[in-house]
């Protein structure tokens, strides 16, 4: 069980880290969607060579029902979730953004008690999600107690988070169905056929003299073979170990390693509301993954 978190907490460490690599092949010309598609493609070329020298490789699920699952999957956990996300911040504040998105966990709990009892939070497990939220506020408000509301911007952010929450949810019976390689390589594939519609109405690919830069080729493999690839195969695997919702709420530690980066990297400032806000999350955390009536899901 143990390695099961360890693995959780690796992955959001990955992901919060692709903030700052974004942000620097942002700087480099290149725009959030072309960025989303070159990891996604690099991601599922890769896994696609992998899965096919397993001899359990199929190409199509067993159904109609199953293969509409992994589409959902790829629409709400691929396109769908990075253009609302990226799309949020050109009308809003990055902090707003990364405020919203953040309280993924709690979206995710709302969702999945519903239809799974063994996926319900209990006591202190509660006590320690809200806990580790509020350690989110204070990490990305970070003593500016000011949001600057825009609805468009806001939204989009808040549609980011339910498409998150709603990819934890179908990955419930997905998980229960197939193995975690086939899964991860038809969210690849249908986040990328999902975004052909996006490039009908806004045309753009970065030019080869950009794609060759020695930066920009090491950034994107760093998105696509680690924080793509090996992250969303370990992250859909600790899904099915641990459950969705004690897994989801890893996503209280991106801000924390997002800073962290940020300042080794970018050389921004530390301050005393991300020490306070990091010890809640840390604390909080420590206490929603402990085991109160709540089971993982089974193999």
């Amino acid at each position: 069980m143990l390695l099961y978190h360890f693995i959780a907490l690796l992955v959001v460490i990955v992901w919060g880290s692709t903030f700052v690599f974004t942000k620097l092949l942002l700087m480099a010309g290149l725009s959030a969607a072309e960025i989303f598609t070159l990891r996604f493609i690099i991601a599922y070329i890769m896994l696609l060579g992998f899965d096919l020298t397993r001899k359990s490789f199929r190409l199509m699920a067993a159904s109609l029902k199953d293969e509409l699952l992994m589409l959902g999957l790829g629409v709400v956990g691929g396109s769908l979730y990075f253009l609302t996300e990226n799309g949020s911040m050109i009308y809003t504040t990055t902090t707003n953004t990364s405020l919203i998105v953040c309280m993924c966990p709690l979206f995710a709990t709302a969702f999945i008690a519903p239809f799974y009892k063994t996926e319900r939070l209990h006591g202190v497990q509660i006590a320690g999600t809200l806990m580790a939220a509020v350690g989110v506020v204070i990490v990305v408000l970070n003593g500016q107690f000011v949001l600057h509301l825009s609805p468009l911007g806001d939204s989009l952010a808040f549609a980011a988070c339910l498409c998150w929450a709603v990819y934890s949810l179908l990955m419930i019976p997905a998980s229960k169905r197939y193995d975690t390689v086939f899964i991860t390589r038809k969210v690849f594939f249908y986040g990328l056929v999902s975004m052909i519609p996006y490039y009908l109405v806004q045309p753009s690919w970065p030019s080869m003299d950009v794609l060759l830069r020695p930066e920009i080729i090491g950034n994107l493999l760093f998105l696509g073979c680690i924080a793509s690839m090996l992250c969303f195969l370990a992250w859909n695997w600790v899904i099915k170990k641990l459950g969705a919702v004690i897994a989801t709420n890893y996503v209280y530690f991106n801000p924390i390693v997002t800073v962290l980066f940020a300042w080794v990297i970018l050389a921004e400032h530390i301050t005393v509301f991300f020490l306070i806000g990091s010890t809640l999350i840390l604390i909080g955390m420590f206490l929603a993954s402990k085991k109160h009536g709540i089971h993982p899901v089974s193999d």
